[in-house]
């Protein structure tokens, strides 16, 4: 065989070592402890965000509570009258027609649980508040004595309605962690006006 021919040779070997020869051990530790840095720092995030984050479920149950309650005085008549005290209640078109003006907020010894003189309008509820979640019956809800709530109850224009005419209702809930939820809705007047 001639020199050139014995190299030819040589060269197929060669390639098979390169081939078969693998990651060394350095470079199988340096990929290991990047590794370990990268998921590290991932895991920092992960627990960073977590800790800051609001409990799911107590952001939940603050909304369940500030709808209920929003929803409650909604549903309450918005009248010019009072309307356990005046006739023309269901009939005034302004606090001239009234014997007795509904104001802003209860009027004498009113509260939402009673026994005799129950909240009658939107604006009763101006003021309103409560620690430890209690139903229209004041009986304290099972599992939600660390929440308080509280009502708003304001004059606002809405669109083209006047302010005499639309009541803006925020309902505040704070969780026992501190955090606090607001949520408003309005309720607007018109006619005829149901009592109830």
């Amino acid at each position: 065989m001639t020199g050139a021919s014995a190299s030819m040779q040589r060269m197929p070997r060669l390639d098979r070592r390169r081939r078969a020869r693998g990651l060394t051990l350095i470079e199988l530790l340096l990929f290991v402890v990047v590794i370990g840095i990268a998921l590290s720092a991932m895991l920092g995030v992960f627990a960073t965000s977590t800790r800051a984050s609001a409990d799911p479920m107590i952001r939940r149950q603050q909304l369940a509570i500030a709808e209920s309650l929003l929803r409650e005085v909604q549903l309450m008549p918005f009248t010019w009258c009072d309307p356990d005290l005046d006739p023309n209640a269901a009939l005034a078109t302004s606090t001239a027609d009234c014997t007795t003006v509904e104001n802003n907020g209860p009027e004498g010894s009113q509260t939402r649980y009673g026994p005799s003189a129950l909240f009658n309008n939107v604006n009763d509820y101006n003021g309103f508040a409560m620690t430890g979640i209690r139903d229209v019956t004041n009986t304290a809800v099972a599992g939600l004595s660390g929440y308080s709530a509280s009502v708003a109850v304001a004059a606002a224009a809405l669109d083209t309605v006047a302010s005499s005419d639309a009541l803006r209702i925020t309902v505040t809930v704070t969780a026992p962690d501190g955090n606090t939820l607001s949520l408003q809705g309005w309720r607007t007047r018109y006619a005829p006006q149901a009592l109830y």
